[in-house]
């Protein structure tokens, strides 16, 4: 946006206040850039060296440490710069759909997105998604187009793919345009504010004046540029100058295209590249800084107590009350437990005593947890370097070491004033994958790597299934299911196997049956003698089970009754066919005979078991499986596939109805035996634009040619 080239203040240290902070999330596809420009960021800031090194010797990416590089693309990272006397604070966002979970954590900790599209690749539209999702909480946004000087890199056609994807009405305009050498390529940008030309091509920034070929370009597009800069102005009497012909003055547009972007009613696209030398930087430094908002203007979250009562909202003051929050755990083997923070109203000090508050989470493995804790250094990360800092302002992100009981998303406060804030939507995980220990060694340490995993990951849900006695790990798709496999191998040295997910079935009957259950036992001494006879009849799906007495003249004592009851309830839960709990069904004791001497009620409850098994040996038993109501959100060309498939899953479609511009809701009723890989499935069915949600309905007689066909039991 500057006139003329800018010599800015590098290394001005940790912000002594909240307006000198700029949080920004990356947010884009895989391989769009993210890492790289975060990178080069850092190099035209001076917080690496060009051979992209810390002072101490490490890099950002540590290229020999495989470990460290696909935590890097797999996980949310911080790398804080210092440009023009304000820190940024720049997240790094994992570009696959798997680790959604990641770029929402990015969303809460930040308070202005940049969106990162490739010029050779374009978006995808993942990335147009979450656009709606920012735009939805009214998020300052920016783009940036990466690898413009690439082979196949097509800027313009980028341009304006972003401008149809993201709104071209809505203030989605470039303040630069591709400067292109004479064999074609990108070799610097044109500057429309400022009309000036910015020539790379010799490795360094020159700054010209422009000819008249591209005079006549910048022109054409800088009218639509101050346009839309002039519709988001408060000075209402700017438009009516322009369109009189009357020359805007440049400090004018600059100040309310900032304050446009900050509002987040315009969003500046840009033009950078990485390779051989990188040109777009100190322009996007310049926007984040002084376009982008600072924590004191962004929305903070809602807070209550940790018992629920309403709380004063948050300000984000350094001397107010502290709140802060995880928005992201990592282990380590070595170094321990790491948490990134952010902090939102008052300020964090190292080696001091904080209440973690934890909640919501239950479901999903993470237990709803309050307790006291004594933090231990707080750190600014750059890459493996950890430098040690003595507080945290309002406003800023850093990392804190032994924090041992937090989770990602806890909350921390003081333990004078204990807070909970409102926690950010995660999505659901919807892939289920069955482990095992791969050794008896590893059982042992199997409890503690995953309780680890799961404090750090809130996208995965641990299940420990009772009914089939497998351990569940939910997952967002296969790549996070890699991801986490992965992780309890190398960080704590246990190995698993997957093995087929079996779901919880049920037996009934189908008809009414008649069962005799006789225990006669003579040993020596007290024997075992029990009779009953018992009548079983079908019930509703979902009806349970139903114990009836109709016992006359004492043939079972009273005493016994129940203990027949207690008998039938446990070869219920064994099962008398499949090895399956057996439900939905009434049984009637309707006869027997009791001993005054040998009847007991160990003998009375084994009989009934046998009156149950042999009831069932004379009936046509029935598997039953679960089912689940599925709501699948998918845009309209895709409604037809995803019928489709459901059907062929044995799925019935109970509806359909638009919602929004171009998508549709579908609900349909679908078995869990064949929702296994659906998320994997309806991915790439609609190429990544549709989700679903489902939800246990009850269960449901499975066809006989499927139930022929499962290879399992309990």
């Amino acid at each position: 946006m500057s006139q003329t080239s800018s010599g800015r203040e590098l290394g001005a240290g940790i912000p002594r206040a909240p307006e000198a902070i700029r949080n920004v999330v990356l947010v884009g596809p895989s391989h769009a850039g993210k890492t790289t420009l975060v990178e080069h960021l850092a190099l035209a800031t001076g917080a690496i060296t060009r051979a992209g090194v810390v002072e101490d010797g490490s890099t950002l990416s540590d290229g020999d440490d495989a470990e460290h590089r696909q935590q890097r693309s797999v996980s949310l990272s911080l790398v804080p710069v210092d440009h023009d006397g304000a820190r940024i604070n720049l997240l790094d966002t994992p570009g696959y759909a798997d680790f959604v979970g990641e770029v929402r954590a990015g969303l809460r900790a930040a308070d202005a997105a940049l969106f990162v599209v490739s010029a050779v690749d374009g978006v995808d539209t993942a990335t147009s998604m979450l656009w709606d999702e920012c735009a939805a909480v009214g998020m300052p946004r920016a783009i940036v187009i990466t690898k413009a000087d690439r082979q196949r890199a097509d800027v313009e056609g980028t341009i304006e793919h972003c401008q149809a994807l993201f709104g071209e009405g809505m203030g989605v305009l470039p303040l630069y345009l591709p400067l292109h050498a004479d064999d074609g390529h990108v070799a610097g940008l044109l500057g429309l504010l400022s009309r000036r030309v910015f020539d790379y091509s010799d490795g360094v920034r020159v700054e010209t004046s422009p000819d008249p070929e591209h005079l006549s370009l910048i022109d054409d597009a800088r009218t639509s540029l101050l346009e839309g800069i002039i519709t988001e102005s408060e000075d209402e009497t700017l438009m009516d100058r322009f369109l009189a012909g009357d020359e805007v003055p440049f400090d004018t547009l600059v100040e309310d295209l900032e304050k446009a972007v900050a509002r987040g009613h315009f969003f500046p696209v840009l033009i950078t590249a990485t390779s051989p030398v990188g040109f777009g930087m100190s322009e996007l430094l310049e926007i984040l800084v002084r376009g982008f908002p600072s924590p004191l203007e962004h929305p903070l979250p809602a807070v209550t107590s940790p018992d629920g009562a309403p709380e004063s909202p948050l300000t984000c003051d350094p001397s107010g009350t502290l709140c802060a929050e995880v928005v992201k755990t990592s282990s380590d083997p070595y170094v321990g437990r790491m948490s990134l923070v952010r902090v939102f109203s008052g300020t964090l000090r190292s080696e001091s005593t904080l209440h973690v508050s934890g909640h919501f989470m239950s479901d999903r493995g993470h237990d709803d947890h309050d307790l006291d804790e004594r933090v231990g250094a707080l750190i600014s990360p750059l890459g493996k370097t950890q430098r040690a800092i003595g507080q945290v302002i309002a406003g800023d992100i850093a990392a804190v070491a032994k924090l041992n009981h937090a989770e990602t998303g806890d909350t921390l406060s003081s333990p004078t004033h204990p807070l909970l804030i409102e926690p950010w939507v995660m999505p659901d995980p919807l892939l289920p994958v069955a482990i095992v220990a791969h050794a008896s060694s590893d059982e042992d340490k199997l409890a503690v790597a995953l309780a680890r995993l799961v404090a750090e990951d809130p996208t995965m849900r641990l299940e420990r299934n009772p009914e089939t006695g497998q351990i569940v790990l939910w997952c967002m798709g296969e790549a996070h299911v890699d991801v986490v496999l992965d992780r309890l191998k190398a960080r704590y040295g246990v190995n698993v196997d997957s093995e087929p997910l079996r779901v919880s079935l049920r037996e009934t009957f189908t008809g009414p049956a008649k069962g005799h259950g006789r225990l006669v036992k003579q040993s020596g001494g007290h024997g075992q003698y029990a009779v009953c006879d018992i009548e079983v009849v079908p019930l509703p799906p979902g009806s349970g089970f139903e114990f009836v007495d109709r016992v006359v003249g004492g043939a079972v004592p009273r005493q016994f009754i129940p203990s027949v009851e207690k008998g039938v309830r446990a070869q219920m839960a064994k099962g008398v066919a499949a090895g399956y709990p057996v439900v939905d069904i009434r049984v009637t004791l309707v006869d027997g005979k009791a001993h005054s001497v040998d009847s007991s009620d160990m003998a009375f409850q084994m009989a009934g078991g046998l009156a149950l098994k042999e009831a069932a040996a004379a009936a046509r038993i029935s598997l039953l499986e679960p089912v689940d109501e599925v709501l699948v959100l998918v845009p309209d060309e895709y409604v037809g596939a995803v019928m489709s498939d459901l059907s062929g899953r044995r799925g019935r479609v109970t509806g359909s109805e638009g919602v929004g511009t171009g998508r549709t809701k579908i609900t349909a009723e679908v078995p869990g035996l064949e929702l296994t890989r659906y998320a994997i499935d309806l991915r790439s069915l609609a190429h990544g634009t549709a989700t679903f949600t489902r939800h246990y309905l009850g269960h449901e007689a499975m066809p006989a040619q499927v139930a022929q066909g499962l290879a399992y039991t309990r």
